[in-house]
């Protein structure tokens, strides 16, 4: 189901002291919890998930976590980071069954935003994500938007996005006032010598 793969061990040492020293011996403690399970509570190495969440798709597809040789369907559901160092230092797994539905966020990519620009409008993203319910064997990698239709003044919003088959949005089905801007086009604001120039101009007038 997955092309991403991570090996970890059961930990049975836990509290913020065990934590401190799998940190220090470049481990990383993680949980595995849901699909009416017991929680457990692992150790991976922090080289492997360092590399291996250089891949977008690390974070919105099904990982295979095998656990002291088991293999366990995961998807990352949160991970704590070093406030400076380039550290992760607690990752929450969430178990996932084929045929049950699961929530998650989707990064979005935005492509030919080049052409509004050309047109001189601003693209600014109002969301990097969007949170939708799925099978596990629908879940996208990434929602792609089109923007290149967009002229100034322009917006898309969520009933705009078409999901993939099989996808809903989690915001939508909360009700339409949900219903978010995703991106707008605007007008590219006046730098502070233009803004001289045109009061200039209007003192001239006078």
């Amino acid at each position: 189901m997955s092309t991403i793969e991570l090996t970890a061990n059961v930990r049975s040492d836990l509290g913020k002291g065990a934590s401190r020293r799998l940190r220090h011996a470049d481990l990383i403690p993680a949980v595995v919890y849901g699909a009416n399970k017991d929680a457990v509570s692992i150790a991976l190495e922090h080289r492997l998930v360092i590399k291996a969440q250089e891949q977008e798709s690390f974070y919105s597809q099904v990982i295979n976590l095998v656990i002291d040789g088991e293999k366990n369907d995961v998807i990352v559901k949160d991970i704590q980071r070093h406030p400076f160092k380039p550290k992760i230092m607690h990752v929450d797994f969430l178990r996932v069954v084929a045929g049950q539905e699961i929530h998650t966020t989707i990064p979005v990519h935005f492509v030919n935003e080049d052409k509004p620009a050309k047109a001189g409008g601003v693209v600014s993203h109002h969301v990097t994500e969007i949170e939708i319910a799925c099978l596990p064997k629908d879940l996208p990698e990434f929602i792609e938007v089109d923007v290149a239709a967009l002229k100034v003044g322009d917006s898309l919003h969520l009933t705009d996005v078409t999901l993939p088959a099989g996808v809903s949005s989690v915001e939508l089905a909360k009700g339409e006032d949900h219903d978010v801007a995703i991106v707008t086009v605007d007008k590219p604001k006046a730098s502070a010598a233009d803004e001289d120039d045109a009061d200039e101009a209007e003192t001239d007038a006078e």
